[in-house]
């Protein structure tokens, strides 16, 4: 198929019309700064969860289309690497500036592909975006090396240097801001990026990146669309890539690191967790309550690797804990993503719906385990085939349990009572994983002891904040390889350092 351009058929303009903007964005990739069909012709549909009706197609990328965009970045990426660290910043900061204004048609966007509630999520992921953006521009100037004393006679000193291109592959739960995390500390860097995005969310993310190809030079940004093995390996496996960034499961992080090491480039893996919240009885039950039910992302219906999915709680108030934290989640609305009064949306696809549901039923099956189902599935006839899954807080489930062994990605946590902070310290670092965790407690001294020892990458006392700019993130254990969204995230993971010598003898 020739390379027909469709550039301009997409509004320049924020628009509120989600499904107009949706159909203006189907069946094309962005490469080298125009909107351009698959080198095949292929296509695949984009569903609305809630609904299931089809809202638009995605280009089915493969490699001759990686190859298309990783060329195009390429040129770019030496042209950009001598622009001044600042310069290249502050064009960064100026696409921040533009995401702001699209804001709201970016939350209305991507509610109707993933599902997520607008008010509790949608709009907030599209305000983080630009934040991040905003963060990385103000970097510029940090890009430094240093002197380092070795000989009186000798000079010598480091410098960073960018990488090359870039190869990011994003998931679908929280697409625009893995990606800012991703592209906006690269680009700052000085390198080049070609994404892929997740099959089941490629439009919002096409759209930023098409904002952001209004701002910076052609083919510094690439989007791809497509499905793993046919898009995201060739990516990884082309040997002008110098750099992957990956963010999904801990299965496919494993074939991505795997590939990385066959080409000696480094990688960051952002892979799964199965996150520990424990509650000691001095907490503040009602501040408490309401952590819990961010720090399980009910509102994202617990698709999240940072999900509280295992929460320990003091014998002395675990039945209080328990009775509040079902009454709160019971009296959330499920409902249409796109609607104000929504506070859970769905599942993002019907696979993962059976994957969740699997476990539900698995757990329900559970000899000596109960359930307590909450919230209210919709009654909306528009909403019958949508993927909606009422949010389960399981007990009295074994330890040797999958619900509390693995990653489920979906509204379901266990909770057990605890009697000392030994024991449960234990539990807690029983585990795969080692991606979050959080401890709430009035005691500063048993919150900073266990804050130590708990093998996590992040741990918080007396708050589970969500991803953002400037707090340094990534796990450890299976939980993957390297930090995102700080400073130094930029400067160790999207750069290397040269060490210069001058002789002055």
């Amino acid at each position: 198929m020739p390379d027909t351009l469709v550039a301009g058929r997409v509004p320049a303009a924020p628009t509120l019309d989600e499904r107009a903007l949706a159909r203006s964005l189907s069946g094309v990739h962005l490469i080298d700064g125009a909107l351009v069909p698959a080198l095949s012709g292929r296509t695949f549909p984009v569903v609305n969860p809630a609904t299931g009706e089809e809202v638009a197609t995605a280009a089915e990328g493969d490699a001759a289309d990686v190859d298309r965009a990783v060329a195009a970045a390429a040129v770019a990426q030496k042209a950009w690497a001598k622009v001044p660290a600042r310069k290249r910043g502050e064009l960064v900061g100026a696409c921040a500036r533009a995401l702001l204004d699209h804001v709201e048609e970016l939350g209305r966007l991507i509610a109707l592909e993933t599902g997520k509630a607008l008010r509790t999520e949608s709009r907030v992921e599209a305000q983080v975006l630009a934040d991040i953006f905003a963060f990385y521009g103000g970097l510029g100037s940090e890009l430094k090396g240093e002197t380092v004393p070795f000989h009186p006679d000798v000079l010598l000193l480091t410098i960073r240097e960018p990488l090359g291109v870039v190869g990011a592959i994003i998931p679908w739960n929280v697409p625009m801001l893995l990606m800012a995390l991703k592209v906006a500390p690269a680009l700052v860097a000085g390198n080049a990026v070609v994404v892929k995005s997740a099959e089941e969310a490629p439009l919002a993310v096409l759209r930023v990146c098409e904002i952001l190809n209004r701002l910076l030079p052609p083919g510094l940004v690439n989007i791809l669309s497509g499905f793993g093995p046919e898009c995201g390996a060739p990516l990884v496996e082309h040997p002008k890539v110098r750099k992957v960034t990956f963010t999904g499961s801990v299965e496919v992080g494993r074939v991505v690191g795997q590939a990385a090491a066959r080409k000696i480039i480094p990688v960051t893996l952002e892979l799964g967790g199965k996150s520990p919240m424990i509650v000691f009885d001095d907490a503040d039950l009602e501040r408490t309550v309401a952590g819990a039910i961010t720090s399980m992302r009910f509102t994202r219906q617990g698709q999240s690797c940072t999900a509280a999915s295992r929460i320990y709680v003091h014998e002395r108030i675990f039945d209080a804990f328990a009775a509040a934290l079902a009454a709160k989640v019971d009296a959330m609305v499920m409902g249409d993503p796109l609607d104000e009064r929504t506070d859970i949306g769905t599942i993002i696809s019907r696979a993962q719906f059976e994957k969740v549901k699997a476990f539900i039923d698995e757990g329900l099956a559970t000899p000596g385990a109960t359930a307590r189902a909450c919230s209210a599935l919709p009654t909306d006839p528009a909403l019958a085939k949508g993927l909606f899954i009422r949010p389960h807080i399981f007990f009295g489930l074994p330890r040797t349990s999958r619900l509390v062994r693995e990653e489920i990605f979906g509204p379901v946590t266990v909770l057990f009572p605890f009697r000392d902070w030994e024991a449960v310290l234990e539990e807690a670092n029983d585990s795969d994983y080692g991606l979050a965790a959080s401890v709430w407690t009035n005691n500063l001294k048993i919150g900073l002891r266990m804050a130590h020892a708990l093998e996590a990458g992040l741990v918080q006392i007396n708050q589970n904040l969500v991803v953002q700019a400037n707090l340094s993130y990534g796990g450890i254990k299976s939980s993957g390889l390297g930090k995102e969204a700080s400073l130094e995230a930029m400067l160790e993971h999207f750069m290397h350092k040269k060490t210069i010598m001058v002789n002055m003898a």
